[in-house]
């Protein structure tokens, strides 16, 4: 089972495909026009399917706008069937693509196909709008920019951005970085998050909001 993201003006097509798509299990958004995509989402998703003739804009150019915010497959359904179009595709950052009209049997096909090379190949990345988290090697990107961050500077980071848009107090924050019995305190989570802040003003970029009285919020 996989989370997928279709985009796709056609209204028929989108119910179409998400019909056959709950079926295997998928979970299935679906959305008409590329505006209406909040980009801090895109990080959740296992797949992506694009249309590339849409109005407004484009899933030429709405991949290469995301190509760098995610780190899933991205399919192209497409009406272009032209060698130079395909190829356009796959260069901008597509791992795959399927053309209109297509056999829904093979569109089911070619996506647990690349969400099963997927779960082997898992980069295990955590993906935001301008934030990118390499949960591997524990380094917290800005713009592809690395941000200097000590250990339980990134640890904190990463545990609000693992419950984005959450209010969590000092202490849930303290325990889940420092451990129950550590002799850490909220004082200690406060003098982080204000270094946090400074390196991150650094980049003219804030991702944690305080929430005065109850404690603090990544809102990248």
């Amino acid at each position: 089972m996989g989370k997928i993201l279709v985009l796709d003006d056609d209204a028929s097509i989108l119910m179409l495909i998400k019909n056959a798509l709950q079926k295997d299990g998928h979970l299935v958004t679906i959305y008409d026009s590329a505006e209406k995509i909040s980009l801090n989402s895109l990080g959740q998703y296992d797949l992506l399917l694009l249309d590339i003739m849409m109005p407004g804009t484009d899933g030429f150019t709405f991949c290469k706008k995301i190509r760098t915010m995610v780190d899933c497959p991205i399919l192209f359904l497409t009406a272009k069937t032209l060698e130079e179009d395909i190829m356009y595709g796959l260069s901008i950052g597509a791992d795959d693509y399927l053309t209109k009209p297509f056999r829904i049997g093979e569109l089911r096909a070619r996506i647990q196909a690349h969400l099963r090379r997927e779960h082997r190949e898992h980069h295990n990345v955590l993906c935001f709008d301008h934030i990118k988290f390499d949960l591997s090697a524990k380094i917290l990107f800005v713009d592809d920019t690395p941000v200097a961050l000590t250990k339980s500077e990134y640890a904190i980071c990463e545990y609000l951005a693992h419950h984005h848009g959450q209010v969590l107090s000092k202490e849930q924050i303290c325990e889940a970085v420092f451990g129950f019995d550590s002799e850490s305190d909220n004082s200690t989570i406060a003098t982080h998050i204000k270094n946090i802040r400074m390196k991150f003003s650094d980049l003219s970029f804030q991702p944690i909001t305080t929430v005065w009285g109850c404690g603090y919020r990544w809102t990248a």
